[in-house]
């Protein structure tokens, strides 16, 4: 048969769709697209794998944190049809009582003293995991007479192993150092280093009386095949708590009772999750951008496939493909970067996380995928295929076949569910209510004050810039951008978005940060005193004098529970959010005073001196319960009611270290109310202070939180470091944003600059040209964003991390310089060589109009 007989086998449309990639890879065309969304991915997958690992680890150990599959909490001794209960359905049950208290060593090795947080338990304990001593032993409750303590307990007292520890009345002996506790607190009471005896010895200690603040557990645990006995106590015992009206006590789940550090971790993991946004609305202002150019870019090879008789539905399922292969392989590159980042973030955190942490699922890597597809699918295929559509006449005719704006429907679509992956990467409505609805009006807020600029351009170029006078090279400047007004518009916008994301970063890692670090300011208090009694004041303040303390907070604190608003008595189920149900239970540490404290502030009503009836709330409280003023109070304290008008609602920084109250009464004197005090106050240098006081007054408890403070400080290093090893990757991100935005219009530049120096301009006076071009507009695009940065941050500040927001106004002034000098930066290096192509080889491929 004859050659000429064979027909060769065109290649399949997958075939193609590979060539094609390989090509446009190695030949740069998908490099910056590519970049961004690896790097996009990259983001979201190293905060998505941390946070999926402390969610299965925390699911895992529930049990262990709580103590028990379910727990019952209280300020008063369980009632005894919650035991009977567990009794009846066959659910082992363990009691424990938590309170702080003194612990002493004694005089014969040297009388110190130390804060301990005593937990008396009953035989069965831990009910769930293992207490672990330094010997290695797994052991349970002590022995009567014995003690487990923590290494820190014995290194304050100067005690070792076998020695008698002093705690109320009793005497202990230490009989082991604690390694592990399964199901401890990080509450006020904990704190402290633990000191846990027998429950059977607590009563010989005296150390607990009507008035003390003691938290009573009872924790409960059933084997494998009594899941549902555990389901239905937790049901029954809920409904008792409910129709029997029992204050003070409630179900514990790991969420509302044993938070750890919690706080701390969810505001990282939203500070966290705020960069990976940011890190995806650039790649998505970048994505587009790069897919725009690069279709640019196809357009005359789109024409001479449909001259040599392509059809449109084969040329779009090819660039169909070959994007879908790039957003894959991408996303792949992203989700392996990701994954090993996110160890990172484990060993930046480890203060934090205490726990062995499972490994992850895919769940985050499969979201890491679905948002580099959507990032390609949403804002880079709709510009590539238009290239099906382009006419096979642009062969000869090159005007014909431009880009055109992509339809509504498909940038509608786009944005929808791009906005619906980052509200999911958010988990937090507000969080991604602000970002991502703010980055959206500041994009048509850019794009707006960038055409008007251009009007204004327009307008006022040919009366202030006539040549007479003025340089060359600026005429030629303001010119090219007033005859290109859609280049400057997507120019300026492109530029805005990427430093608006870029100043909010910087924002928030020094003013947000700042305004964190300065609510634990230097000379805070360090140093809690309770149960002082009034008959002790006068003498106690006397020895705080002799020992050189400089600030000194003394307030009287009462015991109540509000048990009605307005004379309707109040239930825990009548408000919705859990945190209120627990405010309406629990008792509140009340106090009095005829002066506003000098760190609270009132911002509604009146503060007024020994106002009769009057009641100052703080604004949390009022806000949680619904209160407002002209709204009356009524307290139980001690078996004595106490009722009162809301007069004022004060502000009240908790985080600030000094003592503050949920409800003050404006009045100097209270008598009839049984009362003890309260101080704080910075402990001069040494620990003679502490010693001292516990002596002269053996019924105080003195609270040691310097290493609090310590630890504080040392969380925020770490949530900073974090935030920090992710920011470098946004502002990576955000650097691609500014090359694809200079590089997008590199053809046309090219071309206009080709022209210019065949009519005699010279390259010196092109370069002048193009540096103050993008000075200007970066200048422009960083002023925007630096205002729009502010209104952002402020919000943020406001609404999602609850901060004090003190940015400067000098923030627009050196974001338009910062601006100025990365849009130069980005253009010398994506329009470097567009100077130096020759003349000839440039007018060779303009278009002929």
């Amino acid at each position: 048969m004859p050659e000429s007989a064979i027909a060769p086998t065109p290649p399949s449309v997958l075939q193609l769709a590979w060539r094609q990639f390989w090509r446009d890879a190695r030949a740069g065309e998908l490099r910056l697209l590519m970049l961004a969304v690896a790097l996009a991915v990259a983001a979201l997958c190293s905060v998505g794998f941390l946070s999926d690992r402390l969610d299965q680890g925390l699911k895992r150990d529930a049990a262990q944190l709580l103590g028990g599959d379910a727990v019952v909490s209280s300020d008063q001794p369980t009632p005894a049809a919650l035991k009977a209960l567990g009794t009846e359905l066959g659910i082992s049950h363990v009691d424990s009582a938590t309170f702080p208290s003194m612990a002493r060593a004694p005089d014969a090795r040297g009388g110190a003293s130390r804060l301990v947080a005593v937990k008396a338990v009953g035989a069965g304990y831990p009910l769930r995991g293992k207490l672990q001593l330094e010997d290695g032993r797994n052991v349970g409750t002590p022995a009567r007479g014995q003690a487990w303590a923590d290494p820190a307990v014995l290194d304050a007292l100067g005690l070792k192993q076998g020695d008698t520890v002093l705690l109320g009345d009793s005497s202990l002996v230490l009989a082991g150092v604690i390694r592990n506790e399964p199901d401890r607190g990080a509450g006020f009471m904990n704190f402290a280093p633990r000191l846990m005896i027998h429950v059977a010895d607590l009563p010989a200690t005296g150390l607990i009386q009507p008035a003390s603040r003691v938290s009573y557990r009872l924790a409960l645990a059933g084997e494998a095949a009594q899941a549902s006995a555990v389901r239905s106590y937790v049901e029954r015992a809920s409904k008792m708590i409910e129709t029997e009206h029992l204050r003070g006590v409630r179900l514990e789940s790991l969420e509302n009772g044993r938070p750890e550090m919690r706080q701390t971790l969810d505001r990282a993991g939203k500070f966290l999750n705020l960069v990976a946004m940011l890190a995806a609305l650039l790649a998505a202002v970048a994505v587009a951008l790069a897919a725009r150019d690069f279709a640019s870019r196809h357009l005359d090879d789109c024409a001479m496939q449909r001259v040599l008789g392509q059809p449109q539905r084969r040329i779009a399922w090819v660039y169909g493909l070959e994007f879908g292969t790039a957003g894959v392989i991408a996303s792949l590159i992203g989700v392996a970067l990701g994954f090993g980042l996110h160890y990172g973030f484990v060993a930046l955190l480890s203060g934090l996380i205490d726990v062995s942490l499972p490994l992850p699922s895919a769940k985050p890597g499969l979201l890491g995928l679905g948002l580099g597809l959507s990032l390609l699918l949403g804002f880079g295929l709709p510009p590539v295929l238009q290239l099906a559509a382009v006419p096979p006449l642009r062969v000869m005719r090159r005007d014909l076949g431009n880009l055109k704006g992509g339809s509504l429907l498909v940038l509608v679509s786009g944005v929808l569910g791009f906005a619906a992956i980052l509200m999911a990467l958010a988990d937090d409505a507000k969080l991604g209510l602000i970002s991502a609805g703010g980055f959206g009006v500041a994009l048509g807020f850019f794009a707006l004050l960038a055409w008007l600029t251009v009007v204004l351009l327009r307008k006022v170029v040919p009366i202030s810039v006539n040549g007479n006078g003025a340089p060359r090279w600026l005429l030629l400047a303001t010119r090219q951008v007033a005859a290109r007004p859609a280049f400057a518009v997507v120019q300026v916008a492109s530029l805005a978005v990427g430093l608006l994301a870029l100043s909010l970063l910087v924002l928030l890692r020094t003013d947000l940060i700042a305004s964190w670090r300065s609510a634990t300011p230097a000379d805070a208090p360090d140093r809690f005193v309770i149960n002082i009694q009034p008959e002790q004041g006068e003498a106690f303040r006397a020895r705080l004098v002799a020992a050189e303390v400089k600030r000194l907070d003394w307030y009287p604190m009462i015991r109540g529970r509000l048990i009605a608003i307005n004379g309707k008595p109040i239930e825990p189920k009548q408000f919705k959010e859990e945190r209120a149900q627990r405010l309406a239970e629990r008792e509140f540490n009340l106090s009095h005073t005829a002066e506003l404290p000098s760190h609270n502030k009132v911002v509604q009503g009146a503060w007024t001196a020994d106002e009769a009836e009057g009641l100052s709330v703080e604004t949390g409280l009022a806000e949680q319960l619904g209160l407002k003023l002209g709204d009356r109070l009524r307290f139980d304290v001690a078996g004595t009611q106490v009722e009162g008008r809301i007069s004022n609602l004060r502000k009240v920084d908790w985080s600030s270290m000094r003592v503050n109250f949920f409800v003050l009464f404006p009045q100097a004197h209270m008598p009839e109310l049984p009362s003890s005090f309260i101080s704080a106050y910075k402990s001069p240098a040494g620990r003679g202070l502490d010693t001292a006081l516990t002596r002269e007054f053996p019924n105080v408890t003195v609270v040691d939180v310097s290493a609090q403070l310590r630890q504080v400080q040392q969380v925020l290093d770490q949530v900073i470091q974090a935030v920090q090893y992710l920011f470098a990757f946004t502002l990576a991100t955000g650097l691609v944003v500014l090359l694809a935005a200079v590089s997008s219009t590199r053809d046309a530049r090219t071309r206009e600059f080709a022209l210019m120096r065949a009519l005699g301009a010279s390259g010196r006076l092109l370069a002048q040209v193009q540096r103050a071009e993008l000075l200007g507009l970066g200048a422009l695009a960083g002023g925007l964003a630096g205002c729009v940065a502010l209104l952002l941050g402020w919000l943020l500040a406001r609404y999602v991390f609850e901060f004090q927001w003190s940015a400067s106004a000098w923030v627009p002034l050196g974001s338009a310089l910062a601006g100025a000098l990365l849009a130069q930066a980005a253009g010398w290096w994506g329009l470097r060589g567009v100077l130096n192509r020759p003349v000839v080889a440039t007018l060779r491929e303009a278009d002929t109009q």
